[in-house]
């Protein structure tokens, strides 16, 4: 079963590479990792979709990270309220003929045309891994010279209200 696991960490070298090792280690397949700085100093942000057997193994990952020392807080938020994006960047095969062709394929997935040269065209897409993969599939039988993915990143949304969290009014006195 996938998952996607965030992991709060300390902002220095080599916590990367002793995460990654930990999961190879284990056994743990990592299908995408996007790391990045968080609206903290000195703090960053792993994001990673990991394929694990069972809850067994999914604990037995969670617990090992947790006692990784530059690990602050780690999370399985697959089946929470979250907000998750991907980028890729895709250079496709072009000729002047070909690109309000390709512009039209493009546009329902708001993706952008990034660079042109006189035989290709480079395409900035983000959003769910499912969107990405449907607009590679339709630029498939042009020619995809290129393509770039920085992998899912994600976080949970903001706190939505109950209904019984919310005040009541009444319009009668």
């Amino acid at each position: 079963m996938k998952r996607i696991i965030t992991a709060t960490v300390q902002n220095r070298s080599g916590v990367l590479n002793r995460v990654t090792g930990l999961m190879q280690k284990r056994q743990f397949n990592i299908e995408s990792i996007s790391v990045g700085r968080t609206e903290t100093e000195g703090i960053s942000k792993m994001t990673f979709v990991v394929e694990v057997e069972d809850n067994q193994k999914l604990e037995q990952l969670t617990k090992q990270l947790n006692k990784q020392i530059d690990v602050l807080k780690v999370s399985d938020i697959t089946d929470k309220a979250i907000v998750s994006r991907e980028l890729a960047l895709i250079k496709v095969v072009s000729s002047g003929q070909l690109r309000n062709e390709l512009q039209g394929i493009i546009e329902p997935f708001r993706a952008s045309i990034i660079d042109v040269s006189k035989d290709s065209l480079s395409i900035q897409v983000t959003g769910k891994p499912e969107k990405i993969e449907a607009l590679i599939e339709l630029l498939r039988p042009y020619g995809i010279k290129e393509l770039a993915r920085t992998g899912m990143t994600a976080f949970l949304r903001g706190h939505q209200p109950q209904p019984s969290e919310l005040p009541s009014y009444s319009l009668l006195k």
